[in-house]
Parts: structure tokens; sequence; C-alpha cells
């Protein structure tokens, strides 16, 4: 902050307001002590960074998506941060059973009597405190759920969904695999943006759930393909 103040010849408050108000309009990613430039092609960043970045939006996201479960639902939650806020809002007083690759998830969970949890073993892939690997992958290959919800670190009409880890995605064929209706929650600042590792088509998707800064020009195209978006 102090070195943008002295070339700029103005306060470190208003470097911070300014800072603030380009973040808002996602030109760039405030951090301690400064900011780095965004670009569409997505680097991997630990969960604990993550989970601090447009909180307001992944908490709406959260409470819809906790409106999809039903009694003895059989579900996948996969690893990242806005799935772990949609477990710490889950609360069902009817059985629910778990798949999860995440012990984020797992140890959110573990406290409601109402959800069975399965903890996937594996390679633990610590920027994210989940599993990965071959392990992790043939014990989804035995499975059916009802319901997958998958987080992501790009949303693309051309290039379908993508994470920042190939390994990652490479498991996240085999939950795709294993579900009926795939689910993606997915904050506004994913759309446009790119991923090392391909999970999947748009078109494989049933339904969306973002916030209201999604842009409405994807919005309207992935809509017009047959999958449900829901903005909060």
């Amino acid at each position: 902050m102090q070195d943008f103040s002295e070339v700029l010849g103005v306060s470190e408050v208003t470097i911070r307001k300014d800072l603030k108000e380009l973040e808002g309009k996602k030109m760039l990613l405030r951090s301690h002590g400064g900011a780095s430039p965004l670009s569409s092609l997505i680097n991997d960043r630990h969960i604990d960074e993550k989970e601090k970045i447009m909180v307001d939006e992944k908490i709406r996201i959260a409470n819809a998506a906790v409106q999809l479960l039903k009694k003895d639902d059989r579900i996948i939650i996969a690893s990242g941060t806005t799935l772990l806020y949609f477990a710490r809002k889950i609360s069902m007083t009817e059985p629910l059973t778990v798949i999860t690759p995440s012990v984020k998830v797992s140890l959110t969970l573990c406290y409601n009597p109402n959800v069975e949890i399965i903890q996937l073993g594996g390679v633990m892939r610590k920027s994210s405190a989940s599993v990965i690997g071959p392990y992790t992958e043939q014990f989804l290959g035995g499975l059916m759920c009802n319901k997958l919800f998958i987080g992501v670190d790009g949303i693309g009409i051309d290039f379908g969904l993508t994470t920042s880890s190939i390994g990652e995605a490479h498991l996240n064929h085999y939950m795709l695999d294993a579900a009926k209706e795939v689910i993606v929650l997915s904050d506004s600042s994913k759309f446009g943006k790119q991923g090392f590792g391909k999970i999947c088509d748009i078109e494989r998707v049933d339904h969306i759930i973002t916030d209201k800064g999604a842009p409405q020009n994807l919005v309207q195209i992935i809509r017009e393909k047959g999958i449900k978006v829901t903005l909060v």
C-alpha cells in the first residue's frame, strides 16, 4: 500500500477505497498489502484463501442449494469453498447420505445425526483439503446418487466447466458418472474463466446456481441450451 501511495501521490486510505471498488467490478483481486490482476486463466489457490472471497454470494448460493435436498437423498458434495458453505447450511431433520472427497465438508456435517457421511479416501490434495486419485475413483465407480453438487474454477460456453487441478478434474469425471443430476454451485467470478483441467462440456450440467453478477449474455446462452440457471 505504501508503494502505491508514494507512486500515485495519494493517501493509503484512498488506495484501499479504490482497490475495493475495482475488486467489486471484478477488475482485480485484493490481497493482504496489495492486489493482483485477474486473468481468464485460473491458478490454483489454497481453500483458506478462496473461502474469504465473495462470501455473501456464496452464502446466498448455499441457501438456494439446500432447498433442493429431499428426504433419503444420496448426494455427492465435491470439494471447494462454495460447497463448504453449502455443507454448513445443511440442517436436515430427515435422513440424508453424503459422499464427499472433502475433509472439511465431512467435518462440518459429522455433527448432524441425520446425515450419513461417506468420506472418500485417497491422496490428500492439500490446497483443497480433499482427496484425489485411483482409490477415490474406484470407490465412486460402484455408486449411483441422486445429485452431484459440484464447484468449478471456470465456466465457459466453448470449454465448459474447468478446474485448476487436472487430478481433481479427473475425479470429477467419476462423480458425473455416479450422479443422475448435476448441480453447479458457482459465484459469478467464475464465468468466462478457464482452469487447467476440463471437467465436462456445459451441456452435461442440469442446473447452475450463481449470483446476480453473472454475465447476462452467458446466462442467456446457457439457458438456451436447456440448462436451468438460478440467480440469487
